[in-house]
Protein backbone atom coordinates (compact mmCIF):
# COMPACT_ATOMS: atom_id res chain seq x y z
CA UNK A 1 0.00 0.00 0.00
CA UNK A 2 2.90 2.43 0.58
CA UNK A 3 4.33 1.72 -2.29
CA UNK A 4 1.14 2.22 -4.66
CA UNK A 5 1.10 5.60 -2.86
CA UNK A 6 4.74 6.63 -3.49
CA UNK A 7 3.94 5.70 -7.00
CA UNK A 8 0.77 7.43 -6.91
CA UNK A 9 2.93 10.51 -5.57
CA UNK A 10 5.75 10.49 -8.04
CA UNK A 11 4.51 11.78 -11.18
CA UNK A 12 2.34 14.77 -9.69
CA UNK A 13 5.98 15.81 -7.98
CA UNK A 14 7.68 15.05 -11.19
CA UNK A 15 5.23 17.63 -12.91
CA UNK A 16 5.07 20.42 -10.01
CA UNK A 17 9.08 20.01 -10.09
CA UNK A 18 9.23 20.70 -14.37
CA UNK A 19 6.66 23.55 -13.64
CA UNK A 20 8.58 25.44 -11.01
CA UNK A 21 12.06 25.21 -13.28
CA UNK A 22 10.15 25.93 -16.53
CA UNK A 23 8.43 29.25 -14.28
CA UNK A 24 11.43 30.21 -12.76
CA UNK A 25 13.29 29.52 -16.30
CA UNK A 26 10.58 31.76 -18.15
CA UNK A 27 10.23 34.61 -15.38
CA UNK A 28 13.77 35.14 -16.22
CA UNK A 29 13.36 36.33 -19.73
CA UNK A 30 10.38 38.63 -19.06
CA UNK A 31 11.13 42.24 -18.04
CA UNK A 32 7.47 44.38 -17.82
CA UNK A 33 7.40 47.94 -16.93
CA UNK A 34 6.95 46.72 -13.06
CA UNK A 35 10.29 44.95 -13.14
CA UNK A 36 11.22 41.76 -13.64
CA UNK A 37 8.42 38.58 -13.49
CA UNK A 38 8.81 37.11 -10.18
CA UNK A 39 10.06 33.52 -10.11
CA UNK A 40 8.80 31.19 -7.46
CA UNK A 41 11.37 32.11 -4.64
CA UNK A 42 10.29 35.26 -5.53
CA UNK A 43 6.79 34.50 -4.93
CA UNK A 44 7.21 32.58 -2.03
CA UNK A 45 9.27 35.06 -0.23
CA UNK A 46 6.49 38.08 -1.08
CA UNK A 47 3.53 35.41 0.46
CA UNK A 48 5.80 34.76 3.73
CA UNK A 49 5.44 39.00 3.87
CA UNK A 50 1.66 38.88 3.19
CA UNK A 51 0.96 36.42 6.00
CA UNK A 52 3.65 38.43 8.12
CA UNK A 53 1.55 41.38 7.28
CA UNK A 54 -2.13 39.99 7.98
CA UNK A 55 -0.18 38.75 11.75
CA UNK A 56 0.33 42.64 12.39
CA UNK A 57 -2.60 43.74 11.54
CA UNK A 58 -4.47 41.11 13.80
CA UNK A 59 -1.97 42.38 16.65
CA UNK A 60 -3.18 46.35 15.90
CA UNK A 61 -7.17 45.13 15.99
CA UNK A 62 -6.40 42.96 19.38
CA UNK A 63 -4.60 46.34 20.90
CA UNK A 64 -7.22 48.62 19.70
CA UNK A 65 -10.27 46.05 21.02
CA UNK A 66 -8.69 45.98 24.62
CA UNK A 67 -8.18 49.52 24.86
CA UNK A 68 -11.52 50.05 24.31
CA UNK A 69 -12.89 47.18 26.43
CA UNK A 70 -9.96 49.35 29.32
CA UNK A 71 -12.13 52.69 28.50
CA UNK A 72 -15.26 51.16 28.64
CA UNK A 73 -14.45 49.29 31.98
CA UNK A 74 -13.14 52.75 33.66
CA UNK A 75 -16.19 54.37 32.47
CA UNK A 76 -18.70 51.93 33.98
CA UNK A 77 -16.70 51.84 37.01
CA UNK A 78 -16.98 55.93 37.00
CA UNK A 79 -20.53 55.65 36.57
CA UNK A 80 -22.27 52.44 36.26
CA UNK A 81 -25.34 53.34 34.73
CA UNK A 82 -23.01 54.72 31.65
CA UNK A 83 -23.31 54.15 27.87
CA UNK A 84 -20.56 52.27 26.62
CA UNK A 85 -20.43 50.60 23.02
CA UNK A 86 -17.49 48.64 21.44
CA UNK A 87 -16.64 50.52 17.88
CA UNK A 88 -15.46 48.02 15.39
CA UNK A 89 -11.60 47.72 14.04
CA UNK A 90 -11.64 49.25 10.82
CA UNK A 91 -7.98 48.90 9.86
CA UNK A 92 -7.03 48.07 5.93
CA UNK A 93 -7.91 44.84 4.68
CA UNK A 94 -4.90 42.30 4.56
CA UNK A 95 -4.50 39.54 1.83
CA UNK A 96 -5.82 37.00 3.98
CA UNK A 97 -9.24 39.10 4.98
CA UNK A 98 -9.27 39.50 1.20
CA UNK A 99 -9.31 35.51 1.05
CA UNK A 100 -11.76 34.81 3.09
CA UNK A 101 -14.16 37.73 2.09
CA UNK A 102 -13.88 35.51 -1.50
CA UNK A 103 -14.57 32.77 0.25
CA UNK A 104 -17.69 33.88 1.87
CA UNK A 105 -19.09 35.57 -1.25
CA UNK A 106 -18.65 32.87 -3.46
CA UNK A 107 -20.39 30.16 -1.06
CA UNK A 108 -23.00 32.27 -0.34
CA UNK A 109 -23.91 32.92 -4.37
CA UNK A 110 -23.37 29.02 -5.18
CA UNK A 111 -25.64 28.22 -2.50
CA UNK A 112 -28.34 30.80 -3.59
CA UNK A 113 -27.12 29.47 -7.33
CA UNK A 114 -28.21 25.64 -5.69
CA UNK A 115 -31.26 26.33 -4.09
CA UNK A 116 -32.99 27.30 -7.53
CA UNK A 117 -30.83 25.83 -10.39
CA UNK A 118 -31.63 22.17 -8.41
CA UNK A 119 -35.34 22.02 -7.80
CA UNK A 120 -36.29 23.80 -11.09
CA UNK A 121 -33.96 21.62 -12.66
CA UNK A 122 -35.92 18.23 -10.95
CA UNK A 123 -39.27 20.30 -12.61
CA UNK A 124 -37.88 20.57 -16.19
CA UNK A 125 -36.16 17.01 -16.16
CA UNK A 126 -40.25 15.47 -14.65
CA UNK A 127 -41.79 17.73 -17.70
CA UNK A 128 -40.55 17.46 -21.04
CA UNK A 129 -43.48 20.01 -22.08
CA UNK A 130 -41.88 22.20 -19.54
CA UNK A 131 -38.10 21.70 -20.72
CA UNK A 132 -39.41 22.71 -24.16
CA UNK A 133 -40.83 26.07 -22.81
CA UNK A 134 -38.14 27.01 -20.74
CA UNK A 135 -34.77 25.92 -22.67
CA UNK A 136 -34.69 28.70 -24.83
CA UNK A 137 -34.72 31.21 -22.38
CA UNK A 138 -31.85 29.11 -20.86
CA UNK A 139 -29.75 29.04 -23.95
CA UNK A 140 -30.46 32.31 -24.33
CA UNK A 141 -29.14 33.62 -19.86
CA UNK A 142 -26.56 30.95 -20.06
CA UNK A 143 -23.60 32.34 -22.11
CA UNK A 144 -23.93 36.49 -20.74
CA UNK A 145 -20.94 37.76 -19.57
CA UNK A 146 -21.05 38.62 -15.79
CA UNK A 147 -19.47 41.58 -16.85
CA UNK A 148 -22.74 42.52 -18.57
CA UNK A 149 -24.77 41.31 -15.57
CA UNK A 150 -22.91 43.42 -13.10
CA UNK A 151 -24.31 46.69 -14.00
CA UNK A 152 -27.80 45.80 -13.68
CA UNK A 153 -27.36 43.87 -10.30
CA UNK A 154 -25.96 46.77 -8.97
CA UNK A 155 -28.29 49.06 -9.60
CA UNK A 156 -31.64 46.44 -8.50
CA UNK A 157 -29.34 45.48 -5.24
CA UNK A 158 -29.02 49.33 -4.58
CA UNK A 159 -32.59 49.95 -5.30
CA UNK A 160 -33.78 47.12 -3.67
CA UNK A 161 -31.72 46.87 -0.51
CA UNK A 162 -31.57 50.01 1.33
CA UNK A 163 -31.51 49.75 4.92
CA UNK A 164 -29.73 52.14 7.38
CA UNK A 165 -28.53 49.30 9.43
CA UNK A 166 -28.05 46.54 6.49
CA UNK A 167 -27.12 43.35 7.76
CA UNK A 168 -24.90 42.88 5.03
CA UNK A 169 -23.45 45.10 2.45
CA UNK A 170 -24.32 45.93 -0.73
CA UNK A 171 -21.05 45.50 -2.21
CA UNK A 172 -21.45 41.64 -0.74
CA UNK A 173 -24.87 40.86 -2.13
CA UNK A 174 -23.71 42.77 -5.33
CA UNK A 175 -20.96 40.21 -6.28
CA UNK A 176 -22.88 36.98 -4.48
CA UNK A 177 -26.11 37.93 -6.48
CA UNK A 178 -23.85 38.24 -10.05
CA UNK A 179 -22.25 34.91 -8.72
CA UNK A 180 -25.45 33.70 -8.35
CA UNK A 181 -27.31 34.40 -10.99
CA UNK A 182 -23.93 33.36 -13.31
CA UNK A 183 -22.95 29.99 -12.34
CA UNK A 184 -26.75 28.36 -11.93
CA UNK A 185 -26.47 27.23 -15.56
CA UNK A 186 -24.01 24.07 -15.45
CA UNK A 187 -25.85 23.34 -12.21
CA UNK A 188 -29.84 23.66 -13.53
CA UNK A 189 -29.03 21.70 -17.26
CA UNK A 190 -26.90 18.93 -15.60
CA UNK A 191 -29.93 18.38 -13.02
CA UNK A 192 -32.71 18.34 -15.91
CA UNK A 193 -30.88 16.03 -18.46
CA UNK A 194 -29.94 13.61 -15.13
CA UNK A 195 -33.74 13.03 -14.10
CA UNK A 196 -35.07 12.95 -17.87
CA UNK A 197 -32.69 10.48 -18.55
CA UNK A 198 -33.80 7.58 -15.21
CA UNK A 199 -34.70 4.01 -16.40
CA UNK A 200 -38.53 4.48 -17.11
CA UNK A 201 -38.96 1.29 -15.20
CA UNK A 202 -38.25 2.90 -12.23
CA UNK A 203 -40.87 5.25 -12.84
CA UNK A 204 -43.31 2.48 -12.94
CA UNK A 205 -41.71 0.78 -9.95
CA UNK A 206 -42.93 3.84 -8.22
CA UNK A 207 -46.46 3.86 -9.93
CA UNK A 208 -47.18 0.28 -8.37
CA UNK A 209 -46.30 1.28 -5.44
CA UNK A 210 -48.42 4.31 -5.31
CA UNK A 211 -45.62 7.04 -3.83
CA UNK A 212 -46.53 10.25 -3.16
CA UNK A 213 -44.91 13.12 -5.97
CA UNK A 214 -42.69 14.06 -3.24
CA UNK A 215 -41.57 10.32 -2.31
CA UNK A 216 -40.93 9.73 -5.84
CA UNK A 217 -38.82 12.82 -5.88
CA UNK A 218 -36.94 11.62 -2.52
CA UNK A 219 -36.75 7.86 -2.98
CA UNK A 220 -36.41 7.76 -7.51
CA UNK A 221 -35.38 11.05 -8.79
CA UNK A 222 -32.69 12.62 -6.88
CA UNK A 223 -31.20 9.14 -6.41
CA UNK A 224 -31.04 8.15 -9.68
CA UNK A 225 -30.14 11.59 -11.20
CA UNK A 226 -27.67 12.25 -8.68
CA UNK A 227 -24.48 12.08 -10.45
CA UNK A 228 -24.89 13.99 -12.89
CA UNK A 229 -26.48 16.76 -10.40
CA UNK A 230 -22.73 16.63 -8.92
CA UNK A 231 -21.58 17.02 -12.22
CA UNK A 232 -23.40 20.34 -12.44
CA UNK A 233 -22.18 21.51 -8.88
CA UNK A 234 -18.94 20.96 -9.93
CA UNK A 235 -18.97 22.84 -12.93
CA UNK A 236 -20.62 25.42 -11.45
CA UNK A 237 -18.26 26.08 -8.18
CA UNK A 238 -15.78 26.09 -11.54
CA UNK A 239 -17.89 29.16 -12.76
CA UNK A 240 -18.58 30.89 -9.61
CA UNK A 241 -15.44 31.26 -8.10
CA UNK A 242 -14.21 32.72 -11.84
CA UNK A 243 -17.22 35.31 -11.61
CA UNK A 244 -16.54 36.26 -8.60
CA UNK A 245 -13.01 37.47 -9.06
CA UNK A 246 -14.01 39.27 -12.59
CA UNK A 247 -16.80 40.87 -10.87
CA UNK A 248 -14.62 42.11 -7.98
CA UNK A 249 -12.27 43.64 -9.81
CA UNK A 250 -14.48 45.09 -12.02
CA UNK A 251 -17.18 46.47 -9.17
CA UNK A 252 -14.13 46.94 -7.09
CA UNK A 253 -15.76 44.97 -4.40
CA UNK A 254 -13.59 43.46 -1.60
CA UNK A 255 -12.00 40.44 -2.39
CA UNK A 256 -9.19 38.94 -4.27
CA UNK A 257 -10.27 40.40 -7.21
CA UNK A 258 -9.98 44.17 -5.97
CA UNK A 259 -6.39 42.90 -4.15
CA UNK A 260 -5.26 42.19 -7.91
CA UNK A 261 -6.44 45.45 -9.26
CA UNK A 262 -5.15 47.44 -6.64
CA UNK A 263 -1.52 45.44 -6.68
CA UNK A 264 -1.47 46.29 -10.42
CA UNK A 265 -2.90 50.15 -10.13
CA UNK A 266 -0.36 50.07 -7.12
CA UNK A 267 2.32 49.72 -9.17
CA UNK A 268 5.28 48.85 -6.65
CA UNK A 269 8.18 46.61 -6.39
CA UNK A 270 6.68 43.74 -4.81
CA UNK A 271 3.50 44.45 -6.79
CA UNK A 272 4.34 42.11 -9.72
CA UNK A 273 4.76 39.48 -6.74
CA UNK A 274 1.78 39.99 -4.94
CA UNK A 275 -0.33 39.02 -8.03
CA UNK A 276 1.20 36.48 -8.47
CA UNK A 277 0.80 35.14 -4.92
CA UNK A 278 -3.13 36.26 -5.40
CA UNK A 279 -3.30 34.34 -8.75
CA UNK A 280 -1.90 31.09 -7.10
CA UNK A 281 -4.19 31.09 -4.80
CA UNK A 282 -6.98 31.66 -6.94
CA UNK A 283 -5.91 28.20 -8.62
CA UNK A 284 -5.57 26.09 -5.49
CA UNK A 285 -8.26 27.56 -3.77
CA UNK A 286 -10.27 26.63 -7.07
CA UNK A 287 -8.70 23.40 -7.01
CA UNK A 288 -9.40 22.91 -3.32
CA UNK A 289 -13.28 23.47 -3.72
CA UNK A 290 -13.23 21.04 -6.77
CA UNK A 291 -11.71 18.43 -4.61
CA UNK A 292 -14.16 18.84 -1.90
CA UNK A 293 -17.19 18.88 -4.31
CA UNK A 294 -15.70 15.40 -5.36
CA UNK A 295 -15.39 14.30 -2.10
CA UNK A 296 -19.43 15.56 -1.35
CA UNK A 297 -19.75 13.27 -4.71
CA UNK A 298 -18.16 10.02 -3.28
CA UNK A 299 -19.85 10.40 0.07
CA UNK A 300 -23.49 10.28 -1.60
CA UNK A 301 -23.79 8.56 -4.70
CA UNK A 302 -24.85 5.53 -4.82
CA UNK A 303 -22.53 4.32 -7.65
CA UNK A 304 -19.26 3.85 -5.36
CA UNK A 305 -17.62 1.74 -8.19
CA UNK A 306 -17.88 5.22 -11.08
CA UNK A 307 -14.35 6.41 -11.18
CA UNK A 308 -14.60 9.94 -10.49
CA UNK A 309 -12.02 12.72 -10.96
Amino acid sequence: MTLNFCKGLLWPLLGGALFLLLWQWGAGQVNTSLGALPGPLATLSQAGQLGEEFLAEREREQAFMARQAKRNAERLAADPAATVRLVPYTGRPTFVSQVLTSLRTVLLGFGLATLIAVPLGILLGMNPRLYQAVNPLVQVLKPISPLAWLPLITLVVSALYASGDPAFSKSFLISAATVALCSLWPTLINTAVGVSGIDPDLGNVSRVLRLSWPTHVRRIVLPGALPMIFTGLRLSLGVAWMVLIAAEMLAQNPGLGKFVWDEFQSGGASSLARIMVAVLTIGLIGCGLDRLMLALQQRWSWDKRAALR
